[in-house]
């Protein structure tokens, strides 16, 4: 059967990002694919991209004129499915197509983590909790990427047609593995660094939610006992500045690489010795999976996204307090012993081969969409 598929985010990076297997495969299956985001990206397996200029803050005026020109495209198209993503876009996009789904086009949307969840700010609470819930009465599926997220909307009785849970949006374990020991000698070589460099790696936006600032002060306090230490932060934004003023009053800014915007991460990761990451919210981290894909051990403070991934002394620590004393603790263990890193990364890449690959992903999605292809389905309720 084939149909007209509308997907919808804040960015068109989003789609380039995360979700191109997706768009090929309806492709495959005959089926036309639109996009609509803010952007001009040219992205693959797409027959028409619409720019609309849709804002991540939720009070911005463009956001008004982003919902008039989405719902004109909705309107104006017959659409079967739209999947729609991101906070912004899964307002705008599901009020927009509240009249479609009078005719049967079925909206799905994917939480990739609500900004309301355990420890979240009360205000995110106020804000976010009352906006998702009255959406969901206009989702036909609502779709989850961690335990967290779904036993929540479960639990406070969201009117979603469906409520469902996979594993984010995978993992090329082909791309993203690892590499023999003399390549990836090379390979710290082309990239300017010794043989006996200690690499730590994190990828991520600079802002108040990533939090670099906390790696960088617990690099700080090991400076000296770990001497070939290295954190490579790859990465742009509004907080890029602060953190290099940071590391320089530190005294370290010569053992930390402001990597800037990368395409490189499957180049960078396989010859690097332990991912870190210090975010306060993750969904379900990408920059993670990769990583432990490449067969690297984790050392993450503890969030909602880091519990799905990192199980205590099997693939990495995670640590329950924002104590830079420790985790700059457990960065030095992990720079002294090579079998640990070995036993933590093995068993990294062996939980992304059975959860995270995408090719377990695209069989979890595809049978949420295949439930919307053909005659609507029968109910699904959760998919894990």
């Amino acid at each position: 059967m084939s149909g007209r598929i509308l997907y919808c985010a804040t960015v068109d990076y989003h789609f380039k990002a995360f979700h191109l297997p997706y768009m090929k495969w309806f492709k495959e299956q005959g089926w036309i694919v639109d996009v609509a985001a803010s952007g001009e990206i040219d992205l693959p397996y797409t027959d028409n991209k619409y720019n609309i200029p849709i804002q991540r803050s939720p009070f911005h005026s463009s956001n008004l004129k982003a919902y008039k020109q989405l719902k004109a495209i909705i309107d104006q198209n017959d659409y079967s499915i739209i999947h729609c993503h991101t906070p912004l876009g899964g307002v705008l996009a599901r009020l927009a197509a509240r009249e479609a789904r009078k005719n049967e086009t079925k909206v799905l949307y994917t939480a990739h983590g609500f900004h309301f969840c355990k420890g979240a700010p009360l205000k995110n609470w106020c804000i976010y909790y009352p906006i998702e819930k009255y959406l969901s009465r206009h989702t036909d599926s609502l779709i989850t990427i961690n335990k967290e997220d779904y036993k929540l909307v479960v639990n406070h009785r969201f009117k979603a047609g469906r409520i469902e849970q996979v594993h984010g949006v995978g993992v090329d374990t082909e791309r993203f593995k690892v590499i023999e020991p003399t390549k990836k000698l090379e390979l710290k070589k082309s990239f300017g660094y010794k043989a006996d460099d200690f690499l730590l790696f994190y990828a991520a936006e600079f802002n108040k939610n990533k939090n670099q600032q906390f790696l960088i002060q617990s690099l700080a306090l090991i400076k000296d006992e770990v001497p070939h230490a290295k954190l490579l932060l790859a990465g742009e934004g509004i907080l890029l500045e602060d953190c290099k003023d940071l590391a320089e009053r530190l005294g370290i800014s010569h053992r930390i690489e402001f990597m800037g915007f990368r395409k490189d991460i499957d180049q960078i990761l396989p010859m690097c010795d332990i991912a870190v990451a210090s975010s306060f919210r993750e969904g379900l981290p990408v920059n993670i999976m990769e990583a432990m894909a490449c067969e690297l051990p984790v050392l993450a403070v503890d969030n909602r996204g880091h519990r799905e991934l990192i199980s205590n002394n099997k693939n990495g620590w995670l640590l329950n307090e924002w104590d830079t004393g420790d985790f700059s603790k457990k960065i030095k263990v992990l720079s002294e012993s090579g079998a640990l890193r070995k036993q933590f990364g093995l068993k990294g890449r062996e939980m992304i081969l059975d959860k995270f690959s995408i090719n377990k992903v695209m069989a979890a999605k595809s049978r949420i969409y295949k439930s919307h292809m053909e005659g609507r389905g029968e109910k699904i309720w959760a998919v894990h």
